[in-house]
This record gives structure tokens, C-alpha cells and sequence, in this order.
């Protein structure tokens, strides 16, 4: 984004963008239970001074993350009340999330283990080599472009990030990890709409979004 302010912080709609996700988990009949994993360094102004004015009540702790995405999951896995038995992470800057979202991929979680939102790809993926050469084209019929939320059974995500922590491998979502271990994965339909905030053109995007009748953009 090019801007000082961690985009979760940015404000969107006049609120901060991570409330808009927030606001989603906090009414969700299916949650129970929100962490909140922040920079190091806004634990203290997230906890004591962005949020309070919103009187979330389901919010249980605000904690550091890491260096990496998946340390700052790690990290807000060690703060999870002990009775949980279902996990669910997701992006501070996807502040489309929908309650039938979180219900579905809940529900796949209780079914199958695992559960992600994804919405299957609708143009043509080419890989290429280094030198920007095309190898091949690949099969989109069998492809997804994966969002959040993403839920999992508890104990098998910390297994996934042992397993990580301890051959060093790095990922850029949950789902990976438990791949990895060997488990299945299942996909419940995601929305294009459930954007992810990075760049400067995404926030137009969102403004956009935002401004629409929900009901057109997320017919539940």
C-alpha cells in the first residue's frame, strides 16, 4: 500500500477495515470466540484504544504475530480458550466475509476436518519459466482461487504447524500446511467479492463493494 499504517488499520467506509471483519465474526452465531493476532507493536493501541470503542464481546485477547503469516497464526492458536475444538482463520483485510461463509466452511470443518472458501478460476493460467516463456497452460476447470475463511479441526492445525516449524516449511495459508501432513481438504463456494485489501486499486474496489446492495453482491 505504501502507506505507514498497517492496511488492517486503514479506514474503510469510516471504520478501520479489520472492524468490518470483525463486525461479521462478532454477530455470527456459528463463533464463539475471537483472537485478534496485530504487529507487535499496535497490541497495546488495538487493544486499549481501536477497538474498544465497538463493545465486541466476543473478543477474548489481542495478541503479537510474526514474522511470517503463518507465526502470526501459530501465535493466536496458543491464546485459543482450550475447550475450542474448531479453529477458524481469517484475513483482517477481507472485510467481505459473509455469515453463510463462515457457517459453510464450519460446517466442512465438522464434516471433513478442513474446510476453505474458494471460488473456482474463470480465465485462462499459464505457467511460465524464468524468462517469462510460457511452459504450459493449465487445466482451469480443476482450478480455485482460495480465500478465507478457512476452518479446521484445532488439534489438526497445530499439528500442520509443527510439522512445519520443525522441517522449516513456509506457506502462504493454512490449508497448505495440512495438506502437507497428509489430510484432505475440502472447498465450500466463496464470493469474487470477498476481496483482499493490499494494494491501492483494492480499496477503490472495496469502496465499491461497499456501496452496493448487499443483498445483490451476497445473495445468501
Amino acid at each position: 500500500m505504501g502507506n505507514e499504517i498497517p492496511k488492517q488499520f486503514l479506514q474503510f467506509g469510516d471504520i478501520p477495515l479489520l472492524v468490518h471483519a470483525l463486525r461479521v465474526l462478532e454477530s455470527n452465531r456459528t463463533i464463539c470466540e475471537i483472537v485478534v493476532v496485530v504487529p507487535h507493536d499496535a497490541v497495546t493501541s488495538c487493544a486499549e484504544e481501536l477497538l474498544p470503542p465497538y463493545a465486541f464481546s466476543k473478543i477474548s485477547n489481542v495478541v503479537g504475530g510474526g514474522t511470517r503469516r503463518q507465526d502470526s497464526v501459530w501465535n493466536g492458536l496458543q491464546a485459543v480458550d482450550g475447550r475450542t475444538t474448531i479453529v477458524v482463520v481469517h484475513d483482517a483485510v477481507r472485510p467481505f466475509v459473509t455469515d453463510t461463509m463462515v457457517e459453510r466452511v464450519v460446517d466442512g470443518a465438522r464434516t471433513h476436518g478442513a474446510a476453505i472458501v474458494a471460488i473456482p478460476l474463470h480465465d485462462t493460467v499459464k505457467r511460465a519459466a524464468p524468462d517469462g516463456m510460457i511452459e504450459t497452460t493449465l487445466d482451469r476447470q480443476r482450478l480455485w482461487s482460495v480465500q478465507t475463511p478457512q476452518a479446521f479441526g484445532i488439534e489438526l492445525l497445530r499439528e500442520a504447524h509443527r510439522s512445519s516449524q520443525e522441517t522449516g516449511v513456509e506457506a502462504t495459508d493454512d490449508a497448505f500446511l495440512v495438506e502437507r501432513i497428509g489430510h484432505r481438504v475440502s472447498i465450500v463456494n466463496g464470493s469474487p467479492y470477498n476481496i483482499k485489501v493490499t494494494r491501492p486499486e483494492d480499496l477503490v474496489m472495496g469502496e465499491a463493494i461497499l456501496a452496493a446492495p448487499r443483498s445483490r453482491l451476497f445473495p445468501d
